[in-house]
């Protein structure tokens, strides 16, 4: 799986987009802001999570914070990351890499509304060390993901 599963999802769904891949790791979102050249915010970090019985995904900006009463509120229960061999069975992609597109099975994807505020975000593309460069809307469109409010960003409301 990993970059080529993305690689092939998008050929299919969007031939105009490149996967940037670059020699180091940018597994977090201070390392792939700096490779990428963008702000930390712009970093489109998917958070794979468990909330009762459902695994999902919630792609966020690099600086957002998940509120757990937020989450609670809009799905209905309180989230648990998934642990490193969980995200790879549900995704196909190891943490650092992890990303809505090319996924090994089929999962819920939810765009915090924080990704709204770019023109443009980066989001990983299945290894940790590839990106890709897309307007929120349109990976939104892509991957089939709802629009939720779930996180804080900095100055703005209390993580609880």
């Amino acid at each position: 799986m990993t970059v080529e599963s993305v690689r092939s999802f998008l050929e299919t769904h969007a031939p105009d987009i490149a996967i940037v891949e670059l020699e180091g790791s940018t597994a977090t979102v201070e390392m792939a802001a700096r490779g990428h050249g963008v702000e930390p915010a712009q970093i489109a970090k998917t958070l794979s999570l468990r909330i009762k019985d459902r695994t999902l995904l919630i792609v966020t900006a690099g600086d957002a914070r998940l509120n757990n009463r937020k989450i609670k509120d809009v799905l209905g229960g309180k989230p648990r990351m998934l642990s490193a061999d969980e995200v790879v069975a549900a995704t196909g992609h190891p943490v650092g890499g992890v990303c809505p597109f090319g996924l090994a099975t089929a999962l819920p994807v939810y765009c915090d509304v924080s990704l709204k505020a770019f023109d443009e975000v980066v989001p990983a593309a299945g290894s940790t060390n590839s990106a890709l460069r897309i307007a929120p809307a349109r990976m939104a469109e892509l991957v089939g993901a709802e629009w939720i409010d779930v996180c804080d960003r900095p100055g703005q409301g209390i993580d609880t």
